[in-house]
């Protein structure tokens, strides 16, 4: 797998959206996907149609089945204003980001954070930095289609100098 990441500063982003608490060996995401889908458009001051499929990790640590975070299906928003019954907000802080741009079918996207995590971040001059990961789902992102494609956000920042 040899997929070269774009370096870049993301700014700040403001999301709205549905937010579920799982672990590795308790997957929630079609749930929460199942609920937040048919009420996405009730969030108001959308930047894009586009979705943000977001992680947040509890703390960083090699991944285990019991490593619990936040899963959220959400949009991005202009500000915040009306939300939707039992909806919530996430803001994403600005910082250094590497972008994978991922082509392929969505059950085998894990592949792709296991050779990111154990392959590509050891082998840099980055660690991971422990903010949101996300996605973002465009129009070209088709579930269940060997032509989706979706853009990986990995939080990263300098790894500090060895004395």
């Amino acid at each position: 797998m040899l997929l070269e990441p774009l370096i870049c500063t993301v700014s700040a982003k403001t999301l709205v959206g549905d937010m579920l608490e799982m672990s590795f060996d308790n997957i929630q995401t079609p749930i929460l996907w199942r609920n937040f889908m048919p009420r996405r458009n009730q969030v108001l001051n959308a930047v894009s149609s586009d979705l943000y499929s977001v992680q947040v990790l509890k703390k960083f640590e090699v991944p285990n089945p019991q490593s619990e975070f936040e899963k959220w299906a959400c949009v991005e928003v202009t500000e915040v204003a009306d939300i939707p019954q039992n909806m919530k907000v996430l803001t994403i802080p600005e910082g250094l980001y590497a972008v994978f741009h991922y082509k392929g079918l969505d059950t085998e996207g894990y592949k792709v954070f296991q050779w990111i995590f154990n392959q590509w971040l050891p082998n840099t001059i980055y660690e991971f930095d422990n903010r949101p990961q996300f996605e973002i789902l465009s129009e070209k992102y088709k579930r269940n289609n060997v032509d989706s494609e979706e853009d990986i956000y990995i939080p990263i920042k300098l790894k500090k100098a060895e004395i």
